[in-house]
């Protein structure tokens, strides 16, 4: 959000950004920014991400099965409940302080900018009645394609599931049945915590649903190199990649390591800002691999430092990771999946071997794979040997680079960058006071109507009436001949 912020302070815009007492990034003072601090005591920290990380690694490690899987699927309920749930005590505080909701209704905001994946920018959205526009992939955790556009799961798969747009009947059956657990969550566990908030403050009957839907305009952080074909929306705008630029020269330090590598080049390293402390097996595991290996290594790794660490490798805390990939000494990139990291490697053309963690990772690294420009790693999988050998297939097997050229060829061959085309549609919704005219309204339809179950009945019905009176003519005018036939010979 920081980029798409920078980016319309650069065009003369006016940007306040509301944030609370916790807030691990976002600082109260800015050059770029005004903000308006929300006073809470209960927030999701730190500890909170990394308690849940940690039970990931845990069930992950233990492999596939039917009990892994069970528990999996609580722990990302529960998890998803409470974060939701924090979310919304932060927006109650904000509707019940009415200095600040009048000094938000004085401001004469244009438009509010919101990730979707919590719901408070699209209540506070409704509450101030200016246009809204998403930054946004996923939705209230789920993939917005799915709550916005046509989605025949037939051929598009559903989150998690771990499916390309390629598959059998049975991976169809599988996929049907995550979806039906999206449908699950979003409506029993997401939706409940936020219309309670729409009952409480809104006067009018107001449903979260609708308020997710009536969105004018989609900025979507992938584009069709990346995502798998599918329907779209006309308000839907896709700005994969609107984060890469050109690399720049690296730090001193970090400049003199990469140099040092000579012919055999760096492998990068991240596994995301959320993970600090990786297991110590784990740790060992990869540091051992990559020990073997000619290649210098730079890994960003905060933690314990881990005992099998070998002289090619350098730990450090924080990476300036487009710069790094755009350095032509980079062979290869170990990382989790996220979304920044993914579109960073697309751009730069650098292959992966991934290891993913939680979330969307599995998906993204899912598709890189497919347009084969990455390796997967589960991390029950994670061992020296397993590790060393995938490394060794990504930096040698030459298919893996050229895929990720030729998906970095295609990302760059625009029209228009990415940034450049979320700020128009931005300005856009300014200067026009929304986008009502690319929005469907189909989302205030019935679900019967949507999917015209009452049309149809209704023909079904008119059909079965049409056959019941032919059938009435027929067996009437039987009849009649019978009884003509029965008379002559009479």
């Amino acid at each position: 959000m920081d980029i798409l912020v920078r980016a319309l302070h650069s065009k003369g815009h006016s940007i306040t950004v509301l944030r609370n007492t916790k807030s691990w990034y976002i600082k109260e003072d800015s050059s770029y920014y005004d903000s308006i601090t929300v006073p809470i005591v209960q927030w999701r920290d730190k500890e909170f991400a990394k308690e849940i990380i940690s039970k990931i690694f845990t069930i992950e490690q233990e492999g596939d099965s039917i009990l892994n899987f069970i528990s999996m699927q609580l722990l990302v309920f529960s998890a998803t409940r409470n974060m939701h749930a924090v979310t919304c005590q932060v927006l109650s505080t904000m509707l019940e302080d009415r200095a600040l909701m009048q000094r938000l209704n004085e401001s004469q905001f244009d438009l509010v900018l919101a990730d979707p994946g919590y719901g408070d920018g699209i209540i506070l959205a409704h509450y101030l009645k200016v246009p809204l526009v998403y930054n946004a992939r996923f939705v209230l955790s789920e993939d917005g394609h799915f709550i916005l556009a046509p989605s025949p799961v037939s051929y598009i798969p559903t989150m998690s599931s771990g499916l390309s747009d390629k598959m059998t009947f049975l991976e169809r059956v599988k996929n049907v049945l995550f979806y039906l657990k999206a449908q699950f969550q979003r409506r029993f566990i997401v939706r409940p915590v936020y219309q309670a908030v729409c009952d409480k403050y809104f006067e009018d009957k107001v449903d979260m649903n609708e308020l997710v839907q009536a969105a004018d305009i989609w900025l979507m952080r992938v584009d069709f190199v990346f995502e798998f074909p599918r329907p779209t929306m006309p308000n839907v705008v896709y700005m994969g990649g609107f984060q890469c630029k050109p690399a720049q020269p690296l730090p001193q330090d970090l400049h003199d390591f990469v140099q040092s590598s000579g012919e055999h080049g760096v492998i990068l390293m991240s596994l995301g800002t959320y993970v600090s402390d990786l297991p110590r097996d784990f740790a060992d595991s990869i540091a051992s691999a990559f020990a073997e290996l000619p290649q210098k290594v730079i890994w960003r790794h905060i933690g314990e430092r881990p005992s099998t660490l070998g002289n090619n490798t350098l730990l450090v805390k924080w990476i300036p990771q487009n710069d790094l990939l755009g350095n032509p000494q980079i062979r290869a990139f170990v990382a989790h999946g996220g979304g920044n990291g993914v579109q960073e490697a697309i751009y730069h053309g650098v292959p992966v071997l991934g290891i993913p963690l939680f979330f969307d990772q599995h998906d993204n690294l899912l598709r890189l794979e497919e347009k084969g420009g990455a390796k997967v790693l589960p991390i029950a999988s994670v061992n020296k040997a397993n590790v060393l050998r995938a490394l060794q297939e990504v930096l040698h097997v030459s298919s893996y680079r050229q895929s990720m050229q030729r998906l970095s060829h295609l990302h760059r061959d625009q029209p228009v960058e990415p940034l450049d085309r979320a700020l128009f549609w931005i300005q856009f919704v300014m200067r026009h006071k929304g986008a009502a005219h690319l929005r469907t309204e189909s989302y205030k339809m019935p679900w019967y109507s949507y999917h015209s179950l009452d049309v149809t009945l209704f023909l079904l019905v008119v059909l079965f009436l049409m056959l019941f009176i032919v059938f009435a003519l027929v067996r009437c005018a039987l009849l009649r001949l019978c009884g003509r036939s029965k008379s002559k010979k009479d």
